[in-house]
């Protein structure tokens, strides 16, 4: 059985990683750029959804469809895909593929259909039981889900119980293969932690494991985010003496610390500052999330948010902002986004002009 996947823009790192769990199942899968073969595999986020689902209602072959906006959707998704993969693929999907091979009709747990609905998962992955990348190469994810279950994030709802690990061998093994060290992990410094309290000492481990390997790691910039709290001086020393990257990313987000409460951030503005102040401190550039037109945001918010980002571009940070996004299967997915205010895109486009603000301004609507 022939098993492609559909190649489309922020699915890369997916695509590496169900390839190498397929691999161990003996099977390979294929990329390519339209439906073909007997199964074609679809990873569907906010942006590419609408045009992967309606091409998936007119595939000439078996689909199924995984990744953040269908297992949040899968019902909407499942009018055009054959099967869901409902969060975790690593195991589901080959379980899925042999199923489909041996014409089974067995519910497979972790996937929904339009006809039988969703079959809770009977399993978390073990990170280390399946590596990272194969023949086709990605980041390592070293560590997967997140306690802080903030409103807006899919990551709590899509790896659900807390954080998971992969281990300092399985990290280095995979990191022989790679020319630059990069991570996916939604809190870099929560490695080997609970992800509320810090564990320096494994974090200091698994970068001083890698250094022996002589390898250029990244750690603590996209996509190995970090948690403004958990940036001191401590974390930031160790990435000066080991790591590549002379710049910190991290989420801020909102000048307001109701907003900040209302959407579980678990920090304050002050904490947002304190990190800021530590990281320009260390020599690293800052560069700060924000987010504009939370539903609940007053206009007086969203303008000390603006203000915020002018303050911290003039501090040299750099500034990555964006319009809220209601996201699937979290607890605003049926907010849309409030307007910003009128000055808004001009103060934002001034920053960018400057050089001192990232991302695309056309997420600001």
């Amino acid at each position: 059985m022939r098993v492609n996947f559909r190649r489309a823009r922020g699915t890369a790192n997916t695509e590496a990683a169900l390839a190498a769990a397929l691999e161990r199942d003996g099977r390979t899968l294929r990329g390519t750029s339209a439906p073909t073969g007997d199964v074609t595999c679809y990873s569907l986020n906010v942006a590419n959804a609408p045009a992967l689902i309606a091409e998936m209602a007119g595939a000439g072959c078996i689909t199924i469809a995984g990744g953040p906006y269908a297992s949040g959707c899968w019902e909407e998704v499942a009018r055009a895909a054959d099967y869901i993969v409902v969060g975790e693929g690593e195991r589901t999907l080959p379980r899925l593929l042999d199923a489909i091979e041996a014409g089974s009709t067995a519910p497979i747990p972790g996937t929904a259909t339009a006809a039988g609905g969703f079959v809770p998962t009977d399993h978390a992955v073990r990170l280390d039981a399946y590596p990272p990348f194969s023949h086709r190469k990605g980041y390592i994810e070293c560590s997967r889900g997140c306690p802080h279950a903030c409103a807006y994030c899919q990551t709590p709802r899509l790896f659900p119980g807390g954080m998971r690990h992969r281990s300092i061998d399985a990290c280095v093994e995979a990191a022989r293969a790679l020319p630059d060290v990069r991570f996916v992990t939604p809190n870099a410094f929560a490695y080997g932690s609970d992800g509320r309290t810090p564990r320096f000492e494994k974090v200091r481990r698994l970068l001083e494991a890698l250094g022996r390997e002589n390898a250029r790691i990244w750690f603590g910039t996209f996509p190995s985010e970090v948690r403004p709290e958990f940036v001191t001086d401590e974390a930031l020393e160790l990435v000066r003496e080991v790591c590549a990257n002379a710049r910190l990313h991290f989420g801020f987000q909102s000048a307001s610390d109701r907003v900040l409460a209302a959407l579980g951030r678990g920090h304050s503005v002050a904490d947002g500052l304190a990190a800021v102040d530590r990281v320009l401190d260390h020599g690293f550039v800052p560069v700060v999330d924000l987010i504009l037109g939370f539903p609940f945001e007053t206009d007086d918010e969203q303008e000390a948010t603006l203000a915020l980002a002018e303050y911290l571009a003039g501090r040299g940070c750099r500034v990555h902002a964006h319009r809220f996004t209601p996201l699937p299967g979290t607890p605003l997915a049926k907010h849309p986004a409030r307007a910003l205010v009128p000055t808004a895109r001009r103060r934002l486009g001034r920053l960018a002009l400057d050089g001192r603000l990232t991302g695309s301004l056309s997420d600001l609507g």
